[in-house]
């Protein structure tokens, strides 16, 4: 027998009654997945502050910084003792052997590190290896307590509009939480020195603090190392997808070091002259093969004199400085996808990446400045020869110049060397200080 509407009303009346006290205990109103994520890995997140010495600055600098008398108040005034400057970021940790992830420029240069865990304790931590390259760093706390730590889970499978979490110590204020969601992935992302390719985009807050800290999934699984290298961004955050990081925290760890790779492939810039030449399609844009080293990756790989790479890497690559912009990210013994144009057929070849040496960059300096260089036990890198026809000697360096700076980076070691010469791939000059006598300047070399 159907109830009638009067006792169909009750019975619902009576329903909600009992059902209020159920409801208003129901953990999942307030329990939901952002606070198990959070519960579940939050202890693993860390705070770091890094200290570095800094040049004492003279006390007379309200000339608009005229040369003139900043030389003159020298000439005075001894320069004051260096002075200690704190950064603040977060890291976290990911194995049982206590290694934090956390970004490079978070503790660059850095000469005491230490980190607060949730907990309250504070610890002494050493660097174990930076990469500039990716802004990644690995720190090793500096205790046999066992501390907190999260397992690395996977990017390969985020799906755009996937809710993430970023925890971390923005503006001082430790283990903050923020929630968005993932809003793209291969962002390329362009700073004043450099450009990083790959970041994950979300529109979690990521504020000056959040570097290195960790970027949850639902789940409460690392996906991602936030940075906050993009400035004036308002509601963008960005993130390192953690396979990139931990292939480089595997080589940092393993060698203190990510070495630079070489897929024995050179590029140039394609022109619509090129274009023509070689049957492309119209508009068609990338890096074109000009050299295919013997028996190195790319051969192996089938990459042929002409072909143009498109992609590079999941990366799309318009030029050959994006090439090798792409190339700086990928570690040694990583299989690179590189998607390649012939004429009007498309394919895709693996090449496997391998080390490239430091002869190798030697070399790489000749071919493209013209210079054979070698380190100065005072500062920089001494010219010992000139290759006749060269931009170098063009321009009228000569051997005894000392190279001081290449493109704005100070050759303060064979590492700094390095990093600047592999800088210079893709591009079609380079600016060089330069000291010759008691002398400097700069000077604007044509790359071969």
């Amino acid at each position: 027998m159907k109830p009638s509407l009067p006792g169909l009303a009750a019975a619902l009346v009576l329903a909600a009654a009992l059902a209020a006290p159920a409801r208003a205990a129901d953990p999942f109103l307030r329990h939901t997945a952002t606070v198990d994520a959070v519960q579940k890995s939050g202890p693993a997140v860390v705070n770091v502050t890094s200290e570095r010495l800094v040049e004492a600055r003279s006390p007379f600098r309200s000339f608009g910084g005229d040369p003139f008398f900043d030389r003159f108040f020298q000439d005075f005034f001894e320069p004051g003792a260096p002075q200690k400057a704190q950064s603040l970021g977060s890291g976290v940790l990911v194995d049982a052997e206590r290694h934090v992830l956390t970004n490079e420029h978070v503790v660059a240069r850095a000469t005491r590190i230490r980190v607060s865990l949730a907990d309250g304790r504070e610890l002494d931590a050493r660097l174990v290896g930076a990469d500039p390259n990716n802004d990644l760093a690995v720190l090793r706390v500096e205790t046999q307590e066992k501390l907190p730590w999260i397992e690395p889970g996977t990017s390969a499978d985020l799906l755009v509009g996937e809710p993430v979490i970023a925890i971390g110590n923005p503006f001082g204020l430790s283990n903050s939480v923020t929630t968005g969601v993932l809003s793209a992935v291969d962002r390329s992302i362009r700073t004043e020195d450099r450009v990083y390719h790959g970041f994950l985009q979300t529109d979690a807050s990521i504020n000056p603090g959040n570097s290195g800290g960790p970027l949850l999934n639902a789940e409460g699984r690392l996906v991602g190392i936030n940075t906050a290298i993009y400035d004036g961004a308002q509601g963008i955050g960005f993130a390192i997808p953690i396979d990139v990081a931990k292939r480089v925290m595997g080589e940092l760890i393993a060698h203190g070091a990510v070495a630079p790779v070489s897929l024995g492939i050179e590029v140039q810039d394609l022109d619509a002259r090129l274009v023509e030449a070689l049957a492309l399609p119209r508009g068609a844009s990338g890096a074109l093969v000009s050299r295919v080293s013997e028996g190195g990756p790319g051969a192996a790989a089938g990459v042929r004199r002409g072909d143009l790479v498109t992609r590079l890497d999941g990366m799309a690559v318009r030029s050959a400085r994006d090439f090798y912009e792409v190339l700086e990210h990928v570690t040694v013994g990583q299989a690179v996808r590189v998607e390649l144009l012939e004429g009007g057929s498309a394919r895709t070849a693996s090449a496997l990446a391998r080390a490239l040496g430091p002869e190798a960059v030697g070399e790489l300096a000749e071919q493209l400045l013209g210079l054979r260089l070698r380190a100065d036990p005072k500062a920089g890198f001494v010219v010992t020869s000139v290759r006749p026809g060269s931009g170098s000697a063009r321009i009228g360096l000569a051997p005894g110049d000392l190279v001081l700076a290449i493109d704005g980076r100070a050759l303060e070691s064979a590492d700094a060397f390095q990093r600047a010469v592999l800088g210079l791939r893709g591009l079609p000059r380079a600016v060089l200080v330069v000291q010759r006598g008691s002398g400097r300047y700069h000077v604007p070399i044509p790359l071969s």
